[in-house]
């Protein structure tokens, strides 16, 4: 049974038991293998999942934004790593919130970020972002200037030198188990060869990824790990192999508006401001659609949800349900999907026991 019959819909349903589980697993697999362990909260955003990634402490943490910096110092955490490369306008607020708490560490990848630390006259403590393959942001670790870089990060009086830091985010394009685990080598590998051209030995190595994360049983060759969407899951991860469906936390709840049988589709409620355009593992199945579309128990039902406009949702069905209809979408990316909500309804045992509030903007 559940009792959502009182939500407006779409809404966004987050289960707290799985949600438990899944920050259990990931927190006691960084304890077993002696590692720092730094969880991202861009997936969920909310002091509440934070401090079940933690157990319940305030542990360190990885940002995004410094509005999510900002918001997570309020609530209590205090070593917080913002890991987007900073812009030079950013600083002056950057060192605002580090005067706050512990630590704040910031990301460059490049000459002109570090002049821009220099000149600004605050000391910073730093990372450098290293590209292990995503080819997304940070140095190339084979450029002989990355080295120069490195070391002059590490001679600069502006900066305290942390670390090397990665995401193997191609490990989303995985099409098995085995091929995300060749990434989790490649990403962890990719730090350590750097390293060894350094002066500094004992620098942190820091990676983060949830397919990697999730598939490997021990963090080895590493200091420090920060997956983030692994808390939520979602269709793609369970699609490409790091997780089971069952393990996936959320849902959005939609309601069927418009059914045409004669042309064998349905309309929801949810949109792409509901649910995102994130097509998910198409490089597996390019007719997966947006989203598995179940039933309020989230038993998947013969539907494709096709195409999505701002506010419409089209299910191609045999059979398209009825006006009236309530489902329940697995979002493809449960990071982008969740950006979307004010308010997560907290579901325990299929029933609504709880509001929490993420932290919006940037």
């Amino acid at each position: 049974m559940n009792d959502f019959a009182h939500l407006l819909t779409p809404a966004f349903l987050v289960d707290k038991n799985i949600v438990e589980q899944n920050c259990a697993h990931m927190r006691n697999k960084a304890i077993a293998s002696g590692v720092t362990f730094r969880p991202h909260v861009k997936t969920h955003k909310t002091i509440e999942i934070a401090r079940m990634q933690h157990g319940g402490a305030f542990g360190p943490i990885t940002v995004s934004t410094l509005g999510e910096g900002e918001f997570f110092a309020d609530g209590g955490f205090r070593d917080i790593t913002y890991a987007v490369p900073i812009a030079p306008e950013k600083l002056e607020r950057a060192s605002a919130l580090a005067k706050r708490i512990d630590r704040l560490n910031v990301l460059i990848d490049s000459f002109e970020a570090l002049r821009a630390i220099e000149e600004y006259g605050t000391v910073f403590d730093v990372f450098l972002k290293v590209d292990c393959g995503y080819h997304r942001a940070g140095v190339d670790p084979s450029n002989p200037e990355s080295v120069r870089l490195a070391m002059a990060i590490g001679s600069s009086r502006a900066a305290r030198f942390r670390g090397l830091l990665t995401h193997a985010g191609h490990s989303y394009d995985a099409r098995s188990v085995d091929e995300i685990r060749r990434v989790a080598c490649e990403e962890t590998s990719t730090l350590t060869r750097f390293r060894a051209l350094l002066p500094q030995k004992t620098i942190v190595r820091s990676v983060g990824s949830t397919p990697t994360a999730s598939v490997v049983e021990r963090f080895e060759d590493v200091d420090e790990v920060r997956p983030g969407n692994y808390v939520f899951l979602d269709a793609e991860q369970a699609t490409i192999g790091s997780c089971r469906r069952e393990d996936i936390a959320v849902s959005v709840l939609a309601t069927v508006v418009g059914s045409y049988p004669e042309r064998g589709h349905a309309i929801l409620d949810a949109g792409a401001l509901a649910l995102s355009k994130d097509r998910g593992a198409e490089h597996i199945d390019p007719h997966f659609g947006y989203g598995i579309v179940c039933d309020l128990q989230l038993r998947p039902l013969p539907m494709r949800l096709a195409t999505l406009s701002q506010e419409h949702g089209k299910i191609e069905a045999i059979s398209p349900p009825p006006v009236g209809t309530r489902v329940r979408v697995i979002p493809n990316h449960s990071c982008l999907t969740a950006a979307m909500y004010d308010v997560y309804h907290v579901v325990t045992q299929g029933k609504v026991v709880d509001e929490w509030r993420p932290v919006r903007g940037w």
